[in-house]
């Protein structure tokens, strides 16, 4: 429920702490004291739309916070769950209004959309009546209203359910049917490349080691001359090893003559022979490594350039021709097994089908059923707000060819306010005033059922008196003990059946001369005493008489 209302800096207001009670709260008050500004402040709590006109003058902004109480299974806890808002505790909902026209919005201390304020708020209050946001006007929330007073809200879940398995089954064979169509259209074309892509077998990384091993070859070939022409100086006819080995002997024949002046020479001539012999090794060594096959050359730039051809073809990288090929492969598969696989699906989507068309026929038939009941409900609470002669119609339009997530029925409420007239949308046919108490009918059957837990209702006692305000009142009370129920009124009967009365009144600053004063609209709760005196005043008008008060005390009583 709506425990407290903060109001600050909005039209007349300019301070306004309210603490609320369950039960049936009622507004009084002269026209103009402001009646109409505290549910504009409502309503922009809710999400309405801000306007910069709403900020009293000479403030910068203006301020509504709404703090509610909720029961543990309130729907508003799923709605800040999927907003990843914070839920603990109150639920406090904050807009700010700037004099510019801007606003903010936050739930929890959290800044949320206005679209987001709009679904909580929703969830939250209702308002009816005069004012401009009303409740169950829009036919669109008229068949979810029919399902919540039938009891057939799983029903409809559980249809959701099958009509999203169908929808995902039709989609499926869809896409597989406009696949295979593509490869019908295009199975010579899928077989001819997967009799290429077969006989060329790519490799994944193929095209990266052939180039490698193509730019060792080329490299190769450049060196190899280099490489001969080294070892036959090295090794070959212009080597020096034989002449160098001749002369080592000879000086080795000469040693024992003069061993201390041949020795180094010796010794350094035989170093000379083995780094000679070394880079003989090493130049061979590179000979075999730089050796290939012209033939084997010729190999691999023939097979990159197929490799790169049919890359090319296949609008792909080579890397991917693998893949290409894997995937053609399952396209002819696909082609060939094409009749047995979408005989399949379509089995699918038509046992889909019959169980959503079940569960949407044993739906359909309960709207219909409830429709029936609920009409006779409606029916039985107009005579008493004078609306004996009117007739309530719940309108189900069935049609199995719309089928939809919520199945096929479109429902609508409709009235006749008179014997032979004929009958139409509730929005258009009512007046006002009959609007107001059909809307409070409907209410009273349906507040236990698909009802937020405050209710917000706007002088919807306007025109009437006597008995009729009266009725209004005691469906009204029959109604708080349900759920929340704030009404503005006129209507002194309406009022007496109150638990809770606030008094709104225009006020001056105390010292200053009316005619310079500025006015501002200020609450009042009021007791017993001074809730009679209001009453008396509503009966009596500007003089308060002594047979005003005690009719004010007879009315309170009997309405107690």
């Amino acid at each position: 429920m709506l425990a407290a209302l903060s109001i600050r800096d909005i039209v007349l207001i300019e301070k306004l702490d309210l603490t609320l009670a369950e039960g049936l709260t009622v507004l009084t008050g002269e026209t103009g004291a402001g009646k109409s500004i505290l549910l504009d402040a409502v309503s922009l709590a809710l999400g309405g739309r801000g306007d910069g006109a709403l900020v009293r003058h000479g403030a910068a902004k203006g301020q509504v916070t709404l703090t509610f109480d909720l029961t543990a299974d309130h729907p508003a806890h799923d709605i800040l769950a999927g907003a990843d808002l914070p839920d603990e505790g109150p639920l406090v909902i904050r807009r700010i209004q700037m004099s510019d026209g801007r606003t903010r919005a936050s739930v929890n201390d959290e800044a949320v959309s206005v679209q987001t304020l709009r679904l909580i708020g929703a969830s939250l209050v209702e308002l009816h009546g005069q004012h401009a946001d009303r409740a169950m006007v829009d036919p669109a929330s008229h068949r979810a209203l029919l399902d919540a007073f039938g009891g057939l809200s799983g029903q409809v879940a559980a249809l959701g359910s099958l009509w999203r398995i169908w929808r995902d089954a039709l989609d499926n064979a869809r896409e597989e049917r406009a696949r295979l169509e593509t490869a019908a259209r295009e199975g010579d074309f899928i077989r001819h490349a997967v009799e290429e892509l077969g006989a060329l077998a790519p490799a994944a990384g193929e095209e990266a080691t052939l180039s490698e091993r193509r730019s060792t070859m080329m490299r190769a070939e450049k060196i190899a001359a280099d490489l001969g022409e080294a070892l036959d100086a090295v090794a070959g006819g212009s080597s020096p090893v034989p002449s160098l080995s001749a002369a080592v002997r000879r000086l080795e024949r000469r040693a024992g003559e003069s061993q201390d002046l041949i020795r180094p020479a010796v010794e350094a001539i035989d170093q000379a022979l083995d780094a000679l012999e070394t880079a003989r090794v090493h130049l061979e060594a590179a000979l075999a490594d730089a050796a290939y096959e012209p033939a084997e050359l010729e190999r691999i730039e023939e097979r990159l350039f197929a490799l790169r051809a049919a890359a090319r073809k296949y609008g792909a990288q080579v890397d991917d021709l693998p893949a290409v090929a894997a995937r053609f492969v399952a396209d002819l598969e696909r082609l060939d097994q094409s009749a047995a696989l979408l005989l399949r699906l379509e089995r699918v989507v038509a046992d889909a089908e019959a169980a959503y068309r079940v569960a949407a026929d044993e739906l359909s038939r309960g709207r219909h059923a409830t429709a029936a009941v609920l009409d006779a409900a409606v029916l039985a609470e107009l005579p008493p707000l004078k609306l004996e002669r009117a007739a309530f119609i719940t309108k189900v339009d069935s049609n199995p060819a719309a089928a939809g997530v919520e199945g096929y029925d479109q429902v609508e409420f409709w009235v006749r306010t008179n014997p032979g007239t004929r009958p139409g949308p509730l929005m258009k046919v009512a007046s006002g005033g009959e609007l107001a108490r059909f809307l409070l009918a409907l209410k009273v059957v349906l507040a236990d059922r698909g009802s937020a837990p405050t209710l917000i209702f706007d002088e919807i006692d306007t025109g009437v008196g006597g008995a009729v305000a009266d009725a209004i009142g005691q469906r009204l009370r029959r109604l708080s003990g349900r759920v929340q129920v704030l009404c503005v009124t006129h209507a002194p009967q309406v009022a007496a059946r109150a638990g809770h009365h606030l008094l709104i009144a225009k006020a001056s600053a105390a010292g200053v001369p009316d005619a310079e004063a500025p006015v501002t609209t200020r609450v009042a709760a009021l007791t017993p005493t001074t809730r009679r005196e209001e009453i008396a005043r509503m009966l009596a008008g500007a003089t308060v008489t002594a047979e005003a008060r005690a009719a004010a005390d007879r009315l309170i009583k009997s309405a107690q």
